[in-house]
């Protein structure tokens, strides 16, 4: 026992030895002051640290103050009518969000000067069919001309619910108007109640830019440009003539 006990202090303070005859090695690297560089990437990172820390922080205290006003707001309701304006919420928000994506691709495209659509108007036979086949429905563009848009061309984007098409349209001052279209997540009641995907135009005019809008059979539209709501509403109504 004894000689096992010796054997592990004599490695003990090898161990020692190695130890401080290696910082005796390279005492006087250690002794350097960091790379300023260094310094400050060390800088950057504890601050990024520390604001990422307080996000979480008020994240958890805004979705606590959420979910408290929604377990009050539907304690103050009758569970039959807390479940119908429930459901109504949800089909609002719905096309709240597909206006407001179509409103975010009118914002990113209509500034361009170069490249403002992925296919030209020249080619517009070509656009129709690639983008019915991309939607998975057969899409017409409809001809605004008499209103004085003419048709710049189209592109495709991402939706929630898969391809969604934008075609573009531009007026003799250079005004842009964009028809957004494609498929829209079913809500619990438009399952329930086929009536109540019948067409209802409502008009956006808080979101990126204002929109008339509606939805029909899983499928919405939106009409978005920087021109008066009478114009807009005119347009609206043309292209819902032409495309049905």
């Amino acid at each position: 026992m004894t000689s096992n006990r010796n054997l592990d202090a004599d490695a003990q303070a090898a161990d020692k030895a190695l130890d401080d005859a290696l910082r005796g090695l390279h005492r006087d690297v250690l002794a350097e002051p960091l790379p300023p560089a260094l310094l400050d990437s060390a800088q950057r990172l504890s601050r990024m640290q520390q604001r990422t820390a307080s996000t979480r922080h008020w994240g958890g205290i805004a979705a606590g103050v959420v979910l408290a006003f929604s377990v009050g707001w539907l304690s103050h309701s009758q569970f039959g009518r807390g479940f119908e304006s429930a459901t109504g919420l949800a089909k609002i928000s719905v096309e709240h969000e597909f206006v407001r994506q179509a409103g975010f691709a009118y914002s990113v495209y209509m500034p361009e000067k170069r490249h403002p659509v992925e296919v030209a108007a020249p080619e517009q036979e070509h656009l129709v069919q690639w983008l019915s086949k991309r939607v998975g429905r057969p899409l017409k563009i409809p001809k605004l001309e008499a209103l004085g848009f003419e048709l710049v061309g189209g592109r495709l984007l991402p939706g929630d619910e898969g391809a969604r098409a934008q075609f573009m349209f531009q007026n003799s001052q250079s005004q842009r108007i964009t028809l957004y279209l494609g498929a829209m997540k079913p809500t619990a009641a438009n399952q329930s109640n086929p009536d109540s995907q019948a067409t209802q135009f409502r008009f956006e005019p808080n979101g990126p830019v204002p929109s008339f809008y509606w939805a029909e059979q899983g499928f919405g539209y939106a009409l978005s440009g920087q021109v008066d709501k009478a114009t807009l509403m005119a347009l609206a109504d043309a292209v819902y003539n032409q495309i049905h």
